[in-house]
């Protein structure tokens, strides 16, 4: 079972959805939400420190299953020394769960710890980064998902879940 994780952004709050799938899934056999309040500023280059407190609400609850692979919408490492989101979610679990990072957009500086993946007709890339599992299998894990586009369909699907709702969880929060 794999857990892909997305996360949105509110006045005071984060919506955190996950979908649980295998990669040939056109739906998700189970989806995760979280709200977690009081998160931090977007500070260029300490993304992880907005980004791991939410990520880590998601798998906290899907601790009983057995994942196989966790895949978030970041870069795993940002360059030589340099970790992304990826490879911190990676060490808060003790190494215990592979990560592959699949991004919409390249990252100066770690194009060694990459491969671009073309699906579908899209001439622009993702962007796929991994630890954990080895990259080149992780980028044709990510290419052979289904879906016929750019993006696979458990990805927009995690995607969309998180942009439907602008109230998450009926949680009372506001905008």
């Amino acid at each position: 079972m794999n857990l892909a994780i997305d996360i949105y952004y509110y006045k005071t709050y984060a919506k955190c959805v996950g979908v649980l799938f295998l990669w040939e899934d056109d739906v998700p056999t189970q989806v995760i939400e979280a709200t977690v309040d009081g998160v931090a500023d977007y500070v260029p280059g300490e993304f992880y420190k907005r980004e791991l407190p939410c990520v880590m609400a998601v798998i906290d609850q899907v601790r009983k299953y057995k994942i196989d692979c966790i895949i978030l919408d970041s870069h795993v490492q940002l360059g030589e020394g340099k970790k992304g989101l990826g490879e911190y979610v990676y060490e808060a679990f003790d190494q215990k769960y592979p990560i592959i990072g699949v991004a919409k957009s390249s990252f100066h500086g770690n194009e060694e710890y990459v491969r671009e993946v073309r699906r579908g007709d899209s001439e622009n890339p993702l962007y796929v980064s991994a630890v954990g599992c080895d990259l080149d299998e992780a980028a044709e894990s990510i290419l052979n998902m289904h879906g016929k586009y750019r993006i696979p369909t458990m990805l927009k699907e995690v995607d969309r879940l998180g942009r439907d709702s602008v109230y998450p969880l009926n949680s009372g929060h506001s905008v």
